[in-house]
């Protein structure tokens, strides 16, 4: 039998299959900076169009401008804020305020729902005992804790901020007890076979496993706490943009009513892209979408 050939690639054949998947590359690069400029173009039009049509129907009398105002009177009273200020003072002042007691209670609720979510997850005990009464606790309307909070800390800022903690505080646990239960049972028993430590394997291998179940939570809390803040600063208040809403409301002010609560939304999405830019740079290891870059 003639001995059997072997085809060696050229060095031509390399280099072109190496272009090739350079190329492959490099378009599905340009398809996805092209797939994210056209849902960005999209939003803008959108908004746009919803911005356009309100200031149409308001300025043609088919909505009562009186009750629903119009972009325009909108833009004129945060314009009138951001230049002279509001009745409780500065509009960066107020905004600092809504955004200190909401940071401060998303803090201390993420941190207790943290820290007794995996406690719980890990100690089948606790949970067994602790279990009916946070679930109690979940069913509560925790809203209506807000006058209560009022009452027992006064108009500063502790009543706001426990407004946020009871609001940002549920969440987060579960998500953190539902993460420590999903840690894989391999990676413990083999941390343990290495001779690892309770401490040890909390610590080096369910909190890892559960991060990314807690950074899922952290992106919707912070909206909770944004809530429990404005809530707490509209029952009773001396700054802050729940304030501001309460004030242009009881002065039938319906421009107003609408600034604060736009100025709340872009609080809102700077918070939401500063939480997506740093769950990003935790999660390189993670494979991207399909159609997004990292």
């Amino acid at each position: 039998m003639p001995p059997e050939t072997v085809t060696v690639p050229s060095a031509t054949a390399e280099a072109a299959l190496k272009s090739g998947g350079g190329e492959r590359t490099q378009a599905r690069a340009r398809a996805a900076r092209n797939h994210r400029i056209l849902v960005y173009s999209s939003r803008v039009l959108l908004l746009i169009a919803l911005i356009g049509m309100w200031e149409w129907l308001a300025r043609t009398a088919v909505i009562d401008p009186f009750n629903f105002s119009m972009p325009s009177k909108i833009w004129d009273q945060m314009r009138q804020w951001a230049v002279h200020g509001t009745p409780q003072g500065s509009l960066w002042e107020q905004i600092w305020y809504t955004l200190y007691e909401a940071l401060l209670g998303w803090v201390i609720g993420v941190t207790g729902g943290v820290v007794l979510g995996i406690a719980l997850g890990r100690i089948r005990f606790l949970a067994e005992v602790l279990g009916p009464y946070i679930k109690v606790l979940n069913a509560l309307p925790r809203i209506v804790l807000a006058p209560i909070f009022l009452i027992w800390f006064g108009l500063g800022p502790a009543s706001k901020v426990a407004s946020a903690v009871v609001l940002v505080f549920f969440p987060v646990f579960f998500n953190a007890f539902q993460g420590a239960r999903e840690v894989d049972r391999n990676l413990v028993s083999n941390a343990r076979i290495l001779g690892a430590s309770n401490r040890q394997v909390t610590l080096q291998v369910v909190i890892p496993s559960a991060t990314s179940w807690i950074f899922t939570s952290l992106h919707v809390s912070f909206g909770f706490a944004l809530i429990g803040a404005i809530v707490g600063e509209y029952i009773g208040a001396t700054k802050g943009l729940g304030l501001l809403v309460s004030a242009s409301q009881g002065t039938f002010n319906a421009a107003g009513v609408y600034a604060a609560m736009v100025i709340l939304a872009v609080v809102a999405l700077l918070a939401e892209g500063l939480l997506s830019f740093l769950e990003r740079r935790l999660f390189r290891w993670k494979p991207a979408e399909p159609g997004t870059e990292r």
